[in-house]
């Protein structure tokens, strides 16, 4: 089993690397295999809504991350995704590469996920709001901890003087490590998983 841990900061090891590295830690300790990939400092596009990816595997544009992010979760079995605080919410490149991401990959229905959010101080928990929302239309367990998951710190430093913020990102990596194992051993005891219905999409203007 491997989980994708997706690293939003254009700082690649700034405070939201560190509270990722504290998860991906926890996880690997069960033998689960992880990946930390950041994405960068470069433009991502924001999705046009063209509906180009219907029936294909990933984004119709190619011209920046998204589509190397969607073949690697592909092959993931969960995911954390991290992000700093900006203006009470998270980093706009990231939250432009998951309204693709989201919108174009047919992988991560039924997959457990959890959202990380960095601050100094506030906006935190709307941050947490804004990522987990991408996990409720795809139909994804979401993974929890003892806390809000969040750390607080201006520099990795005082990241890990943040001792409840810290303990968090462990509790966290625990917690996937258990609903993995717990839908892996459903699958082997024979549970299947719930039968998808057909969309039903309805307008409010008649």
């Amino acid at each position: 089993m491997k989980v994708l841990l997706i690293n939003g900061s254009p700082n690649e090891k700034g405070c939201t690397y560190t509270a990722l590295e504290a998860v991906a830690a926890e996880i690997e300790k069960q033998e689960i295999e992880t990946e930390i990939f950041w994405i960068g400092k470069q433009p991502v596009r924001g999705c046009i809504g063209c509906k180009g990816c219907a029936g294909k595997p990933n984004c119709v544009f190619d011209d920046d991350i998204t589509n190397r992010v969607l073949a690697k979760a592909e092959e993931a079995d969960g995911y954390i995704i991290g992000s700093p605080v900006y203006f009470a919410s998270p980093n706009g490149t990231l939250m432009a590469l998951l309204d693709r991401i989201f919108y174009a990959g047919k992988c991560f229905s039924r997959k457990p996920a959890a959202a990380v959010v960095s601050a100094r101080r506030a906006g935190t928990t709307a941050s947490l709001d804004a990522i987990n929302k991408y996990f409720l239309i795809r139909n994804m367990p979401i993974v929890s901890s003892r806390y809000w998951n969040m750390v607080h710190g201006n520099t990795p430093e005082e990241v890990k003087q943040d001792l409840e913020g810290m303990q968090t990102m462990r509790v966290l990596g625990k917690n996937m490590v258990w609903l993995l194992k717990s839908l892996e051993a459903g699958k082997q005891a024979g549970v299947l998983m719930p039968e998808e219905e057909t969309p039903v999409r309805t307008n409010f203007i008649r």
